[in-house]
């Protein structure tokens, strides 16, 4: 029986239309106004919104503080993710085997990742509090004498604190996209490659990481993008001090735009982090070969 044609062939074009008018309403246009912005001398404390040409992304190449921001945020993202990463590989590895109260103990272990990251910023300040919080109290226990360490405030700590909140809150979600890909590794390989007298690294290397590896680099793709915008447990722990020492690009912008005011310049620097981040991703992308 021969099917009936609909007779308007691109009825189905127009019944997706609406969405995809919207969609590109929705994020298109914030970011074409914030182009147009970028280009102007808009500030509010000021009425003067006339055109400037490239003098906001002139200025970006004089801005030492904007380039101290992007160092800062470059350093956590390089010590963070690997070691988000090994503890994650180190924790699926764990789980991997059927254990007593498994499920109990994996919903307990995710339980940071569902957090406000800006209340688990809060929550840690509290915890490296120097008067209040237990974490100088648990190390004096260790050390026989009270510890009276200014995580937040000593530039030889801040740091170690910042990583420890991100790493405590986010490893978890590494573990779980770790154990989900392990879960589905073909055990019969890794018994045969056991069978022949391969190794655990050896078994790892040539079999379960070209297996799990897809995975893995969409895992440490989108926690690297994630690090990269890093804001919100920094604004709770440091707000990016002590003096700028812990500022990342997200804190300076969120400075620069709603401290100082300078929309314009606000707009060129949003405007610089997503021309370095596409040829970080783009890169990224090429180099794991995600785009086969």
């Amino acid at each position: 029986m021969a099917a009936i044609a609909h007779p308007d062939r691109n009825f189905k074009y127009w019944l997706i239309s609406p969405a995809v008018f919207l969609l590109l309403l929705v994020g298109l246009f914030p970011l074409i106004f914030s182009l147009v912005v970028s280009f102007m001398r808009v500030s509010m404390l000021e009425t003067d919104t006339s055109f400037a040409g490239l003098v906001n992304y002139v200025q970006l190449f004089h801005d030492a503080r904007l380039w101290q921001s992007l160092l800062h945020t470059v350093l956590i993202m390089v010590i963070a993710l690997p070691i988000e990463l090994l503890l994650g590989l180190a924790m699926a590895y764990l789980f991997l085997d059927r254990l007593p109260g498994r499920q109990l103990l994996v919903s307990l272990l995710v339980l940071p990742t569902i957090i406000s990251p800006i209340v688990a910023g809060a929550t840690w300040r509290l915890l490296f509090d120097n008067r209040y919080g237990p974490i100088n109290q648990i190390i004096g226990w260790f050390a026989g004498h009270p510890v009276p360490a200014l995580w937040t405030v000593n530039p030889g700590l801040v740091y170690p604190a910042i990583i420890f909140c991100e790493i405590w809150q986010w490893t978890p979600f590494m573990f779980l996209i770790l154990l989900a890909a392990l879960s589905n590794v073909d055990r019969s390989l890794t018994e045969a490659a056991e069978i022949d007298g391969a190794r655990f690294w050896r078994s790892f290397r040539y079999v379960v990481l070209p297996a799990i590896f897809p995975v893995m680099s969409i895992a440490i793709l989108i926690r690297g993008l994630d690090l990269f915008r890093i804001f919100d447990i920094i604004w709770a722990l440091t707000a990016g001090g002590p003096g700028t020492m812990t500022e990342t690009i997200s804190v300076y912008t969120y400075i620069q735009g709603f401290k100082q005011f300078e929309s314009s310049y606000t707009a060129a620097i949003a405007f610089l982090v997503i021309a370095l981040l596409t040829v970080i991703v783009t890169w990224a992308i090429r180099r794991m070969g995600l785009a086969k």
